[in-house]
């Protein structure tokens, strides 16, 4: 019998063991912080097992919601300007924000007796989340890339965005609108400036991650790094937050069991608006704003390649109306696409990229 793998096959078996490298990763880091904190692994206070726990519970819930998107024809519309590589997908179930991010926020609550900051920062979550899943079901409805309008889907944004800084504002005395500046050993106090900041990083983190999520396992992993390092960098202050943070990470990792090359569910807009929400909510809360900046590199370079795409094809625009790109297509990970890479490289090229950001956040920052 012929040994041999077809491409798929090969690529099947490299998506898995890339998803499982990086469980791997962060479960042994998940032992090392809560070693070094003296915090008990199997705590449901620790980083280890909320981690572990949404994980398996996000990969469980993806084995019974993915064939459902199946049956209910709930397949992702590719668009046709896009690498050619990607017309294949079409079809594939998206909206699985819907399975993964439930858990998290669950299994987070529960974890730490509903703490007011969770509470607060789940809401946020799930009604970004319900923006995404608005989005989502007008996409599939209409059968086209096109659902809510960007501006109805920004208006919401914000109007979520004022409510949860109405919260913090209720919530909170005065020291939360001084940002930290680890560097250099003091805060920069911002006042009533700090309430537009707060509400722009919420929209604006949602949208990057939004942005970076278009190839299997890219968002879900890179999300699942970021959030992991915020956990352990909050959590001497912010332990019910640090919990928070690890489930979202676990329930990341649990959708990889599912989203990884070749992916068999996208989590749509449901999941990637509703991750960025959270990134930005604990961050705020936890002040470590600075370590959001660093943490998030890859969503925001991702966003950069946009805005500097969009810009120059309107700078060079000639009289046919027409102008020249920038990147041959944005954001940047289907630049590189384009320009010969495959899925699986960029991937792991931004987990790594993901990953030195991390360490660089934990060190610098000293965790």
């Amino acid at each position: 019998m012929d040994a041999k793998l077809s491409p798929n096959q090969g690529l099947n078996i490299s998506g898995f063991w890339l998803a499982s490298l990086l469980t791997l990763s962060l479960t042994t880091a998940a032992l090392i912080f809560d070693g070094m904190a003296h915090r008990a692994f199997w705590s449901l206070n620790s980083l280890t097992m909320p981690f572990l726990l949404c994980s398996v519970g996000a990969a469980a819930a993806g084995y019974w919601v993915v064939p459902l998107l199946q049956a209910l024809k709930a397949g992702q519309i590719i668009r046709e300007d896009g690498p050619q590589a990607h017309l294949k997908k079409a079809g594939t179930p998206t909206m699985g924000g819907i399975f993964f991010i439930p858990v998290g926020v669950a299994i987070a609550c529960i974890l730490s007796n509903f703490a007011e900051d969770v509470v607060a920062v789940s809401i946020l979550t799930l009604s970004y989340g319900l923006i995404g899943w608005i989005d989502d079901w007008q996409i599939l409805r209409r059968k086209s890339n096109k659902g809510i309008s960007p501006k109805m889907k920004l208006a919401l944004q914000i109007i979520f965005a004022a409510g949860f800084c109405v919260w913090m504002f209720l919530n909170r005395d005065f020291s939360i609108t001084n940002i930290a500046l680890p560097w250099v050993g003091f805060s920069l106090p911002l006042g009533l400036l700090f309430w537009p900041l707060a509400g722009f990083v919420l929209v604006a983190e949602s949208n990057a991650t939004n942005l970076t999520d278009g190839i299997d396992g890219l968002a879900g992993g890179t999300v699942a790094i970021a959030i992991f390092a915020l956990g352990a960098l909050i959590a001497p202050t912010s332990p019910a937050l640090m919990i928070f943070c690890a489930a979202m990470s676990g329930s990341c990792i649990g959708f990889l069991a599912h989203n990884r090359n070749p992916a068999r569910v996208f989590m749509g807009d449901t999941g990637s608006l509703a991750l960025g929400g959270a990134l930005a909510a604990v961050a705020l809360l936890s002040n470590s704003l600075v370590a959001l900046f660093i943490l998030s590199g890859i969503f925001f370079v991702e966003t950069l390649s946009v805005m500097a795409q969009v810009s120059y094809y309107k700078a060079t625009k000639g009289p046919d109306g027409k102008g020249k790109r920038l990147f041959k297509m944005a954001p940047l990970h289907h630049h590189l696409e384009l320009t010969g890479w495959s899925e699986l490289q960029v991937v792991f090229t931004f987990y790594i990229v993901a990953g030195v950001l991390a360490t660089i956040c934990l060190t610098s920052l000293k965790f």
